[in-house]
């Protein structure tokens, strides 16, 4: 089974159009330890099959990143996959991106094939380069380029998803401006307020238009923000949002307290991949 972390944007800086109508960003991107898992066995035709307790979101898909980023290795062979769905669905942290990345790097090992060239791999998303290496780093462009940061300091995160789906097509149209200022470089910081206070200046763009598609993404924020968390903000186009924490024990207390309140909320507390 291959691995397929939660993608988390720290920050998201939306800073110009293209004349295609494509979206540049300005993004830190880190890794969680919780995500989905992709298995694959030899079969004569191409197959996914779908499970765990998110994959009701799924269902009524038919041809999905999965399937897609299979078809794209061009290896002439079938195999039978399967998916656990553990992260919600368009919640804002990657996760079908992530679970084509994943899908890329297992079949590559299986079929003894080069992972598809940069450019193909784009077509699959925005998210899914980024994905592929699931490392901690600056995604600029339209996902193409990616490039390392300092080491962040150890912290704890706290995941909360609304069960409120978002379409990322109906964020960017309701965002006003998509000219604005890119993201302060990265600083190696020595302790996690040192980061904090960097990364409180900093922003995502998309956090303000998804609040007025959903507000109840407002309430996450503000749950998180009163359960200890050195900072909190919005994933993505969301509807996932995190805190940063000190430790994980605070992080687990908040989980538990906020999963407690809000029962039908997807409350999860993780650490960041290094």
């Amino acid at each position: 089974m291959e691995f397929a972390p939660a993608k988390i944007n720290l920050t998201l800086h939306v800073t110009g159009r293209r004349a295609d109508g494509y979206h540049l960003l300005d993004s830190l991107v880190v890794f969680a330890d919780i995500g989905d898992y992709v298995g694959a066995t030899n079969s004569d035709i191409l197959s996914l099959a779908v499970e765990g307790p998110e994959g009701a979101g799924l269902a009524k898909e038919k041809d999905n990143l999965v399937l897609r980023a299979a078809r794209l290795l061009k290896s002439g062979q079938s195999v039978a996959l399967t998916l656990q769905k553990n992260l919600p669905t368009a919640s804002g942290i990657g996760g079908g991106s992530a679970d084509a990345a994943a899908t890329l790097r297992l079949l590559a090992r299986h079929w003894a094939r080069p992972l598809p060239k940069s450019s193909d791999v784009l077509q699959l998303g925005a998210d899914v380069p980024v994905c592929l290496s699931s490392t901690t780093a600056r995604m600029q462009g339209i996902g193409e380029v990616l490039t390392a940061v300092p080491k962040l300091p150890d912290m704890a995160l706290l995941l909360i998803n609304p069960r409120q789906s978002v379409a990322t097509p109906d964020i960017f149209k309701a965002l006003e401006n998509s000219h604005n200022t890119a993201m302060d470089d990265v600083p190696d910081c020595s302790s996690l307020d040192e980061f904090c206070r960097w990364l409180a200046h900093q922003r995502n763009d998309l956090q303000a238009p998804a609040i007025a598609v959903q507000p109840v993404i407002s309430r996450v924020l503000e749950a998180i923000s009163q359960n200890g968390a050195l900072l909190s903000r919005m994933s993505g186009s969301g509807a996932t949002c995190f805190g940063v924490f000190s430790d994980a024990a605070t992080a687990t207390k908040a989980a538990a307290k906020i999963a407690d309140a809000h029962p039908t909320w997807w409350v999860k507390s993780a650490r960041i991949l290094v």
